[in-house]
């Protein structure tokens, strides 16, 4: 794919927590990672767990007890590669969240105004433009069946994303 850096991403796994180096190759070298873990990327991607789970529903996440990041084998095997790389970009920054004692899941903010969710889908975006797609892609990318359209307007807003004229047109089976 356009400007993909040369990373290597499982379609499959076993259900099984593990390290992210066994499964997930050459993130520390891809330089949205290095921005997020600095001189630290290879020790902290090295010791970071991996849980596979298997389920339909669900892509990633980060446990809010360990700061473990989580996969669904269903996504590893059925998702777009670019979103599954964008996925562990922002699932990162998380993880970096987590080691600095950043509470995740604050809902005293609505989840597109969370100050930890705008600050990985910054990392998010920036990448996405990097390897080339454009906004109409990126707002198809953030389009997810937990927030309505007037929360990815807003979201996308706040990164500077622009919406397309047909917004509500938008692929509405991504990730639904």
């Amino acid at each position: 794919m356009k400007n993909m850096p040369r990373v290597e991403i499982p379609r499959s796994a076993q259900i099984a927590l593990s390290r992210f180096t066994d499964h997930f190759k050459g993130f520390e070298k891809v330089e949205a990672i290095r921005k997020i873990f600095g001189d630290k990327t290879e020790e902290v991607l090295r010791n970071l767990k991996v849980e596979f789970f298997s389920s339909r529903w669900g892509y990633m996440g980060v446990s809010d007890e360990d700061g473990h990041l989580m996969v669904s084998t269903y996504y590893l095997k059925h998702g777009d590669v670019r979103e599954i790389y964008l996925d562990l970009i922002h699932e990162l920054v998380h993880v970096k969240q987590f080691m600095d004692g950043e509470a995740l899941f604050d809902d005293s903010f609505e989840y597109v105004e969370r100050p930890t969710e705008i600050e990985a889908y910054r990392y998010t975006v920036e990448e996405a433009r990097l390897i080339g797609m454009s906004d109409v892609e990126i707002c198809n990318y953030l389009k997810v069946y937990w927030m309505s359209d007037a929360e990815v307007a807003k979201l996308a807003e706040k990164l500077g994303v622009r919406l397309p004229a047909k917004f509500s047109s938008l692929d509405e089976e991504r990730r639904s």
